[in-house]
Parts: C-alpha cells; sequence; structure tokens
C-alpha cells in the first residue's frame, strides 16, 4: 500500500515537473515571437527548436557537463556557464531595453548633477539595431587600463530604429553619442578633434605623434555617450539673444534651473566661500570665480568701472566675475545686503563692446565660418529634416560650413567645394536632399556647456535614449550619497 502510494506521488512530481518545462517552453518560444515582430531579425526564429530541446525533447545533452564527477572541472563550467549567461543578459538588456548612464561634467546641473547615474529607456524613442555588433557591454570603446578597442570594426551593419512608446520632444534630456567623437586625437581624447584643429592646425595634428597621438576612427554606437537638453527639432531655425532661445523667431521657456554666469559688485565686502556654499554653488564652481579688487587703481580697466559704478558707500567696492547661478540663486544674492549689482556675464561683455571692447564668442558653430558673434549669442541656424532640401545658390560659403558635416561625415557623402561649387558624390550639385532628422542639444548650464553651439546637430542615428530616473547619485564635493534624489525624474524640465 505505502509503494502504491509513493509510486503515485512520483508520478506526481514528474508530472508538475514536466507542466513546468512546458510553461518554460512556451514562455521562451512567445517571448521569441514578440521580439521577431518588434524588431524584424526573423533569424531568432531559430531559437524556438532550442528551447524546445532544452525544456521537454532534451535530444541534445545541454547541461551534461554538470554531472561530470571532476569537481574541479564542474566548478570552472559553473563559472564559464554563469559569466557567459551574465554577458549575453548584460549585452541584450544594454541594447534593446535599459542601460546605465553616469553623469560625468555639470553641463545639466542643477537639472542633472555630477555622480547621478542615470536608467536610461531605450524604448522611450526606439532602440537604435547594434551598428557596431561585436563589442564588450559595459565597454563604450576602450578596455580600462589597457587601452585597445572593446569592439571588432568590421562588420558594421546600417542604421535602424526599432519602434519607440515616443519620440523626441522639446525640452526632452537626451543621450546620444557625441557627434564629434568620430574622430579623436589618442593623447587629447577629451578635446573636440575639429577644435583641436582649428586651434593647433590640422597637419599639425595629424603629423606631431608626440603630442597628440594617433589620430582615430570611431563608429557612431562606439563614440562617446553625451547627455543634452533637445531645444531645436528638424525643420526649426534656431538663434539665440542673450539667455534666451528662438525657434522660428519666437522665444521659448527657459528650463527651470536653467544657470548663467553672473558679475557680481559688492560694496567692498568679501563673500565667504561657506556664504557660496549656502547659495548652492559646487567646489568646481566657485573654483572658476574670477575678482577683481579696488577698480579705481586700474586703469585699463575703466569699462568696468563704468558699467559697475561706486556703491552708495562711495566704496569702488570689489567685483565678482563667473558666478554660476539660477535665477532663484541670483534673487537669493539681490537680498545680501553688501551686494549692489548682479547681471549675467555676456551683458556685461556687450556693455563692454559699446564701449570699444572686442569681446566675442570664442566657438561658436560652425567654427570654420567666422560669424563675429555677439557673447552669449547665437546666429540663425536651419535644423536639417529628414527629406527636406537645401540649395547652394546664396551664402554658399555658410551653408557649406553649416552643412559639411551633415552631408559628408553623418549621411556618408563625398563632398568637395571649390571654386564656390558644391560636389556631391563626383557631380556638382545645386541642392542635396537629407536623409535623416537632426536635433540641436545645449546643456542648462548654460556657460559651461560644449553642446550644439560648438559641435553642430545631432543625427537621429546617434540618438541613444531617454533617462527615466536617477538609481544612485554621489556628492563628491561631500564624499556621500545625495540621498534626496534616488529614484527622482531623470527628464526635469
Amino acid at each position: 500500500m505505502e509503494k502504491n502510494s509513493s509510486n503515485q506521488q512520483n508520478k506526481r512530481e514528474r508530472r508538475k515537473r514536466g507542466m513546468k518545462q512546458w510553461i518554460y517552453a512556451i514562455l521562451a518560444s512567445v517571448c521569441c515571437v514578440a521580439f521577431v515582430i518588434w524588431t524584424g531579425y526573423w533569424a531568432v526564429l531559430i531559437l524556438i527548436p532550442v528551447f524546445i530541446d532544452i525544456y521537454i525533447t532534451k535530444f541534445v545533452p545541454w547541461g551534461r557537463w554538470k554531472q561530470s564527477n571532476n569537481r574541479q572541472v564542474k566548478s570552472i563550467l559553473d563559472w564559464v556557464d554563469a559569466i557567459l549567461f551574465a554577458l549575453v543578459g548584460v549585452y541584450f538588456i544594454n541594447t534593446f531595453f535599459f542601460q546605465n548612464y553616469q553623469i560625468p561634467s555639470s553641463s545639466l546641473e542643477k537639472s542633472l548633477l555630477v555622480g547621478d547615474f542615470l536608467c536610461v529607456s531605450k524604448l522611450s524613442y526606439g532602440a537604435r539595431s547594434p551598428m557596431t555588433p561585436f563589442s564588450l557591454p559595459l565597454m563604450q570603446h576602450t578596455f580600462p587600463f589597457f587601452g585597445f578597442k572593446s569592439y571588432l570594426e568590421k562588420p558594421q551593419l546600417e542604421y535602424k530604429r526599432f519602434k519607440g512608446t515616443g519620440h523626441i520632444e522639446r525640452n526632452d534630456i537626451v543621450v546620444f553619442n557625441y557627434p564629434s567623437g568620430d574622430t579623436v586625437a589618442s593623447k587629447f581624447q577629451e578635446v573636440d578633434y575639429y577644435v583641436l584643429c582649428k586651434e593647433a592646425g590640422r597637419s599639425q595634428v595629424w603629423t606631431n605623434k608626440n603630442t597628440y597621438g594617433d589620430i582615430l576612427y570611431r563608429p557612431v554606437d562606439r563614440r562617446e555617450n553625451y547627455v543634452k537638453r533637445c531645444v531645436g527639432l528638424p525643420g526649426e531655425t534656431i538663434s539665440i539673444l542673450g539667455d534666451t532661445v528662438y525657434i522660428n523667431g519666437k522665444p521659448i521657456q527657459s528650463p527651470e534651473k536653467m544657470q548663467l554666469l553672473y558679475c557680481v559688485q559688492t560694496n567692498g565686502t568679501d563673500i565667504s566661500s561657506a556664504a557660496f556654499d549656502d547659495l548652492g554653488l559646487s567646489q568646481e564652481d566657485k573654483k572658476r570665480i574670477g575678482m577683481y579688487q579696488d577698480l579705481s587703481e586700474v586703469d585699463s580697466l575703466s569699462y568696468v568701472r563704468s558699467i559697475f559704478p561706486k556703491a552708495k558707500n562711495g566704496n569702488p567696492g570689489l567685483l565678482y566675475t563667473g558666478v554660476n547661478m539660477t535665477k532663484e540663486m541670483v534673487e537669493e544674492m539681490k537680498q545680501k545686503p553688501f551686494v549692489e549689482k548682479v547681471i549675467p556675464l555676456n551683458q556685461f561683455y556687450k556693455l563692454a563692446n559699446r564701449m570699444g571692447q572686442k569681446f566675442v564668442q570664442p566657438t561658436i558653430y560652425p567654427i570654420t565660418y567666422d560669424m563675429q558673434t555677439q557673447p552669449g549669442d547665437l546666429h540663425p541656424l536651419w535644423i536639417p529634416k529628414k527629406g527636406e532640401t537645401i540649395k547652394f545658390d546664396t551664402d554658399v560659403d555658410r551653408k557649406v560650413a553649416t552643412y559639411i558635416r551633415c552631408i559628408k561625415n553623418y549621411e556618408l557623402n563625398d563632398f568637395d567645394y571649390r571654386d564656390g561649387k558644391v560636389y556631391i558624390n563626383g557631380q556638382q550639385a545645386d541642392s542635396y536632399t537629407f536623409k535623416l532628422d537632426y536635433y540641436f542639444m545645449m546643456g542648462d548650464n548654460r556657460d559651461n556647456s560644449a553642446d550644439s553651439r560648438v559641435w553642430g546637430f545631432v543625427p537621429e542615428d546617434h540618438v541613444v535614449g531617454k533617462p527615466l530616473f536617477i538609481w544612485l547619485s554621489l556628492d563628491k564635493d561631500k564624499n556621500g550619497i545625495r540621498w534626496n534624489r534616488l529614484f527622482t525624474s531623470g527628464n526635469k524640465k
């Protein structure tokens, strides 16, 4: 009797295990089919027979090594199995769904801070198919410590974007591959290659390897990841006057926590480091602050005295320049009894220019065409849109300087400009129709951000994803965790 009961119990357990195996096989197959419908990768369907054999038919002894009597061999293979599974899983998740991104610079402060770790959604704008398929996960382009490439240059696949839950809208914070990162000097990787060539000379950068190192090319999806705010959309015309961005001639609202550099005049009272701390300035911001003292004794700065007259107490006062603040911080600064005047630094430069000075925007796109732009301003730029055409009939020099990178570097055409005529793919061209959409990205830390104002437009094939939330935030100034930022939005307006 007991034997029959035991047999029945064993049968029930086998049926239960068999049912679980069928459920696992069905779930894996359904996920496989859903992935194929989403991406169009029909070859993935070959995995369905594999899943059925792993869970049900077991014709192939997939896990035979687990039955090894050699403990050492079994232990090694266990580790190999776990590592391979983790690498494949991370690669799959990073490529199609989510990835981590750490904020490396202050270009988006105070919206996003240095040390914020973001969960970036690939689904928001649609995942981009792998363009460099053979690359190691968690390594953008270089092996740490060793310095060699973490990817194979070939094959390179065509750009394709799968359907997402939405599209890029104005004021979205976007993670993207740095467009000017297509070419880098190995010993100056933190410097924009094209700015480097302008300042040092292209021939010098290419020939002086002792100083600049080798010149490296990186595929689109292996270029550095950047994060900025989208302010201009395809087909729009963007311009900037002072601290205001204009789209098609109309002003748009600035980000809530946008920062500008300001000049602060006091009645002679020093602003202490603690006062700047209370205001919310970072250690990096405090290091950038400049100060003129006793202006009345410096004849060469007479224009400064004209802009900042003596304080109410008759003291020439102290002038702090380059104080990085939001509008809220500016209002708080103005309330201090020893503060006489606060104006944006770029406004100071413009006032000085009216008195004979010659302050200009040092690097403004296109960097190969001198626009003599006033500090803080941006001349009108039309943002290319897929399917729209630009004509090379008037103002050809400026148009070539503005759009050559789009046509040549991003859309991979041969481009030549000589004797006032444009040649595309060997043929003289009076116009060009763009194949991609482009975006204009800027940092909220307006005067401390290298963005589209320097290196131009971001092509759609460079877009990585949209930050969802901050999962960790490390404060390097206080050597601790910013607990109040954990799991807050990563896309602050």
